[in-house]
């Protein structure tokens, strides 16, 4: 009888659509788990295709790829350890999310996914179907069960794999991060392994895909809920875990416990991934941005940096007549200090050829937000010239707040390919620029030390397209203003419940006009990675003609 069971727990960053390289990293993990003595390796939930595929996987020459890719990787790996790996199955005309163990040169089993999530980011329901629950498997003496993914966030699949013999739980996962989400997890595995009295692996993988990033953060745990091995938050990595059978069943030996960063770090970590993995990913190799002066574009150069290498970022500064000694200074600072290439391209004379050739159509008029706006979308187009010439992507710097109201200019500002702080409030903002300022992690690839200048933090936020101009002359004060965002997007709080929390019902009612006449704006914005639960695009999705105001 069996009596150690060695599995290599494969915590990796696939790519979506890249069949042959997904296929190809799965091969090399198993190699090391065959050089390591393994007698299993695992990979994460549809692994061979890349997660999430969205629709995708509704093209049939794609599902046929990788179930042909899964066939000859079974071929391939025939003389060593079984390996699991996720990828897409067709049975009975239907489309399943499963889970291939391979072994001995063919597929030995099918795992189908029971429960199809369709909340927040997932859409399963629409591209695959749901299975029956399956019973375990056997890999070398060792009976397991597979839960996949969802199927563990409920009680059903694990039970029913513990009732029909399975002696381990060995869960793929494709979850991505939101803050807390580590706990989250943490909680209800212990909630598995306590109903069904087994020991349990959580594999899940890592690496950004469009506004999602996978934070890895796998586990194992033993009955009673012990935590036994934690692997690195964000990090890939390959661990090989032991189990080994006594009186009263199989139970993990212990490993290492990789400590799970606060938010703030692990906010700023998904931002540099997300966007570090977009730029590889989608072919891009630098990137630029323009840096005012102003604590939104010095974050996102300072990610940006952090992701590329100081080499390969682009500081550009656009100023006009408005824009102030201290911008200029300030920002000449903060690219000094990042290392970066700066740049400077004013709009002057560009702002005046438009001027004059608008002039006879705006006679009779007074200067307002459309001269304003004439300034950013200038800027947006300088921006893009550089992005085409030099084949390097634009990042666009709006904070969540912005987003939320609309306090930026559409074929302006919000020009560019991506978005790392999209899903941060501005008072976030501010903690994040202390943060980085005051850390230094292995996995930066910017320099330590402050790297945003003090007075950018400290001094008063300002789009400079007038004199004189205040971010608080449009809006409320952003502690007042976050505040009221997050009840009225994050809890779906009304203005009734709101102005009970002592807020100014004028100013919540403005900031909800705000929000629901900037939806058009969101709509067609730059991607931009997910932090919360409630991020604009897959989280909340609201229409753009929306007449309805909460009269409460």
């Amino acid at each position: 009888m069996t009596d150690t069971f060695n599995l290599m727990l494969a915590q990796l960053n696939p790519v979506v659509g890249d069949i042959a390289g997904n296929v190809a990293r799965a091969r090399a993990a198993w190699a090391n788990a065959r050089a390591a003595g393994a007698d299993m390796a695992a990979l994460t939930e549809m692994f061979v295709t890349g997660y999430q595929t969205q629709d995708l996987i509704l093209k049939p020459a794609f599902v046929s790829a990788a179930i042909a890719a899964v066939e000859a990787l079974a071929a391939d790996c025939a003389d060593g350890p079984a390996i699991g790996i996720g990828g897409p199955v067709r049975q009975g005309g239907k489309l399943y999310n499963g889970y291939y163990v391979l072994e001995g040169g063919r597929v030995h089993a099918r795992v189908l996914k029971h429960h199809l999530p369709n909340d927040a980011v997932f859409d399963e329901k629409r591209v695959f179907a749901s299975a029956d629950v399956h019973g375990p498997y056997v890999v070398r003496g060792v009976r397991i069960g597979t839960p996949i993914c969802e199927d563990a966030w409920h009680p059903d699949v694990a039970e029913t794999l513990a009732e029909t013999g399975a002696e381990i739980l060995l869960i793929p996962n494709g979850s991505p991060y939101h803050r807390g989400k580590p706990n989250l997890r943490l909680n209800l595995m212990v909630s598995r392994v306590v109903e069904t009295g087994l020991p349990l692996v959580y594999l899940n993988m890592v690496g950004g895909q469009d506004d999602q990033v996978f934070d890895g953060s796998s586990m194992v745990l033993n009955p009673g809920g012990r935590l036994m091995a934690q692997l690195p938050q964000f990090d890939e990595c390959e661990v090989m875990v032991t189990f080994r059978r006594g009186a009263e069943g199989w139970r993990a030996d212990p490993g290492e416990i990789a400590e799970i960063p606060p938010i703030g770090e692990a906010d700023y970590r998904a931002c540099v991934m997300a966007l570090g993995d977009y730029m590889r990913k989608t072919g891009f190799k630098k990137a630029l941005l323009g840096l005012s002066g102003g604590i939104d574009s010095a974050i996102v150069a300072a990610m940006a940096v952090d992701a590329l290498g100081p080499e390969n970022v682009r500081c550009v500064m656009l100023p006009s007549e408005f824009t102030s000694r201290q911008s200029l200074d300030l920002a000449l600072a903060a690219a000094k200090a990042l290392g970066c290439r700066y740049d400077t391209v004013p709009i002057s004379g560009a702002q005046a050829a438009v001027g004059e050739a608008l002039a006879p159509l705006f006679a009779g008029t007074e200067p307002g937000i459309t001269e304003e706006n004439i300034q950013s979308r200038l800027r947006g187009v300088m921006l893009m010239a550089l992005s085409n010439k030099f084949g390097e992507m634009l990042l666009t710097t709006g904070n969540k707040s912005e987003m939320a109201v609309g306090y930026c200019t559409i074929y302006g500002d919000m020009n560019g390919g991506y978005n790392p702080v999209k899903d941060m409030y501005k008072t976030r903002m501010f903690l994040t620029a202390r943060w980085r300022n005051e850390n230094h992690r292995p996995w930066m690839k910017g320099p330590p030390g402050e790297v945003i200048p003090e007075a950018i933090i400290t001094r008063p936020p300002s789009a400079e397209l007038r004199a004189n101009q205040r971010d608080n002359d449009s809006l409320p004060p952003y502690e007042v203003l976050d505040a009221i965002l997050e009840c009225l997007v994050e809890k779906e709080m009304s203005v009734a419940e709101i102005v009970a929390l002592g807020f100014d019902r004028a100013t919540v009612k403005k900031v909800e006009h705000l929000l629901y006449i900037a939806e058009y704006k969101r709509f067609q914005s730059a991607p931009g990675v997910r932090l919360t639960q409630k991020a604009f695009w897959l989280d909340r999705r609201y229409p753009i003609v929306n007449r309805f105001r909460d009269d409460s």
